[in-house]
């Protein structure tokens, strides 16, 4: 959950900043309805009163809301803000939007549940006509020279002064992302264009493709780099490519298995492919290197994934199995327990009299239980 700071900075993201209020003064007309998923802080919930909107439907399930509210009402806007707190997608009522603002990515686009919120919202609460900000975001993909990120990623499990074998962690750090903000020399192929997600129409969450580069220069390739370029409004736009401004959102790296010495004019294929599993994305990316002087002969292929990066013991992955018959734990118990209390008639104070009765090598009292009711309440209540 992002914290206040968190927020501060997504404020004083200039870019980012600029591209969403100059949409917003494009767009925003005397009267409209605006929906803003994600508001945050609420500083474009203010922004849209201030430009003239005569209602706007926050939503905001972070409990920063209740500083959004208080910024609201220091800027005269309270009563034309209708701060709703929870997830987009369990909110209810006759909301019908004339604008829908969103920013619920994270280093790209492609993060939990940005896609489906975004579908959810569009059918539900946009009316004939309605308009988005943004529009629409291309994810490009290149080939980096990242020579010290990849020293860092793999150095703590190659080089080590104790001389350990430390290649079970190193097979698997290659398997995962990271946040990475390169210099535009440091690519070494021009950048492909992986997808459009245009919210306007967009319904899978899931994204893949083959990339297929010519090398522009040699060099040591270390994987791929991926980065978006934001579409809020016409002509009102940012990118979080390589040269790009510092900012909150940066670019994802994929590392390979190996560094591989490439050659100008040399092929390279990548199949790149993330997949919303549950509450979060997957990636898988398959690379191919052609030789250069034998048309279609491989030098170098890697398979790679976040699973094959994923740290699982033998344990843990029984109870996932499907033959596995699972038992709830003493904790599990307590946690079933507290839920059927939670039956609209008891309050927490009783829910927790009754659980430091029932689980008391667990709690010395009510007060104790309330601690562990409390989170409970807030994560499943209505």
């Amino acid at each position: 959950m992002y914290s206040l700071a968190d927020y501060g900075a997504m404020l004083a993201d200039e870019a980012r900043m600029r591209a969403y209020e100059g949409a917003l003064r494009q767009t925003v007309k005397t009267g409209m309805v605006v929906l803003e998923i994600g508001t945050g802080p609420g500083a474009l919930a203010v922004l849209a009163c201030q430009l003239g909107a005569k209602r706007v439907y926050a939503v905001e399930p972070n409990p920063v809301i209740q500083v959004a509210r208080e910024i609201a009402l220091a800027n005269a806007c309270a009563d034309k803000i209708e701060f709703i707190e929870g997830v987009s997608t369990e909110v209810v009522g006759p909301i019908q939007a004339d604008l829908m603002v969103s920013d619920l990515r994270g280093t790209l686009p492609l993060l939990d549940f940005h896609i489906p919120s975004i579908v959810d919202a569009r059918r539900r609460f946009l009316g004939p006509g309605a308009t988005m900000i943004g529009r629409a975001d291309r994810l490009r993909v290149a080939i980096v020279e990242a020579p010290d990120m990849y020293s860092k990623i793999v150095g703590p499990w190659e080089h080590n002064p104790l001389g350990q074998d430390r290649s079970a962690a190193r097979k698997r750090i290659v398997n995962e992302i990271f946040r990475l903000r390169p210099a535009p020399e440091q690519l070494l192929t021009h950048p492909c264009l992986w997808a459009i997600l245009d919210y306007r129409q967009i319904e899978s969450p899931d994204v893949q493709g083959e990339l297929s580069w010519q090398v522009t220069r040699d060099g040591t390739g270390h994987g791929i780099v991926i980065w978006f370029d934001a579409e809020l409004a016409e002509g009102v736009e940012f990118s979080t490519g390589p040269g790009s401004a510092d900012g909150v959102y940066g670019s994802m790296f994929l590392p390979w298995q190996e560094p591989v010495a490439l050659v100008e004019s040399q092929r390279v294929c990548v199949q790149l492919t993330a997949k919303l599993l549950e509450k979060q994305y997957f990636w898988r990316w398959s690379t191919r290197i052609e030789s250069l002087s034998t048309p279609k002969e491989i030098t170098a292929q890697f398979n790679q994934s976040q699973i094959q990066g994923a740290a699982l013991s033998s344990a843990r992955l029984l109870k996932g199995t499907s033959k596995y018959v699972p038992r709830l734990s003493r904790e599990g118990l307590m946690y079933r327990r507290a839920l059927e209390l939670m039956d609209g008639k008891a309050s927490l104070e009783e829910i927790s009299v009754r659980l430091a009765a029932e689980f008391p090598e667990r709690f010395a009292g009510w007060k104790q239980a309330l601690t562990f009711a409390g989170p409970v309440s807030t994560e499943n209540s209505d």
